[in-house]
């Protein structure tokens, strides 16, 4: 299904399957939203679950030329959010930039969600002497990023092989690859749906939108979920972030990393359960 957003942009949202209240699915920079297949199937029996692509992400197109904003991916959640709940009652799962684009969404619409769970998101403090500096490599990273493969099976092979891929489960690993390469005319192989340049100019412009002052309007529960506290990765703001949120709070994993959701399913599926057993009203 394909959902009008702004710019011209059709935003896929992907069936992932379940019975039960909807849950909506934001991914990460750089995935897509059946990523989160593994997850969605360990909730099957509780939620009928969605996942989203933002522009220039899977299956959904960016427009030409377009110069990364993160106001348009709240608008790709947005259009997203509304078709999946038209009448509200959503529980969104947002992870890294995913997380960003719910909180604009349900900034923007504040009867749409019941609840937002998010996975070490992207929303940037104003600097100060107290902030952690979390500048990395990431862009440089994403460009230097393999694009082609002779295919899905080489690539899967390749990703396995080595970090931070390489701890997916088996599952999720597959989801990444099978949905978010697409057949290469050129080459007779396979490529990246979401383009290296596109993926970097998201991660350069991550600090540029203006979330942080909106966190406080923002009066559902959510709840902030973080692995292990390093200061060079988004879990060094989880807990201020959680904070800014009237009713937030703040839960910390050592054992997981910035990809628990795509190394443990099944585990991030029992706290978005619990999370809704606990905040939502049935």
């Amino acid at each position: 299904m394909f959902v009008p957003s702004s710019d011209g942009v059709e935003v896929a949202v992907h069936d992932l399957g379940g019975s039960g209240r909807p849950l909506l699915f934001s991914h990460a920079t750089g995935f897509h939203g059946r990523c989160y297949e593994p997850v969605a199937h360990a909730l099957a029996d509780r939620f009928h679950c969605s996942a989203l692509d933002y522009r220039g992400h899977g299956i959904t197109e960016r427009p030409p030329d377009w110069s990364v904003d993160w106001g348009r991916y709240g608008d790709d959640a947005l259009a997203a959010a509304r078709h999946v709940a038209p009448d509200g009652g959503l529980i969104g799962f947002g992870h890294s930039m995913g997380g960003a684009g719910l909180f604009m969404a349900a900034h923007r619409d504040p009867d749409l969600f019941d609840l937002i769970v998010a996975f070490e998101p992207i929303v940037f403090p104003p600097p100060g002497p107290d902030t952690p500096s979390l500048e990395s490599p990431l862009a440089t990273g994403a460009r230097r990023r393999r694009r082609t493969f002779d295919s899905i099976e080489a690539a899967i092979e390749n990703y396995a092989a080595k970090p931070p891929l390489g701890s997916f489960t088996p599952a999720a690993l597959r989801a990444y690859v099978e949905h978010g390469m697409r057949p290469d005319p050129e080459t007779g192989g396979v490529t990246l749906r979401c383009d290296p340049e596109h993926e970097a100019r998201t991660f350069e412009q991550s600090g540029g939108h203006p979330t942080w002052s909106v966190l406080p309007d923002i009066t559902i529960p959510v709840v902030v979920v973080a692995g292990a506290v390093d200061e060079q990765a988004p879990a060094a703001i989880a807990a201020l972030i959680a904070d800014e949120f009237p009713h937030g709070e703040f839960h910390r994993f050592d054992h997981l990393d910035h990809f628990g959701p795509m190394t443990h399913p099944e585990e991030v599926a029992a706290l978005i359960t619990e999370a809704v057993d606990r905040l939502v009203r049935p």
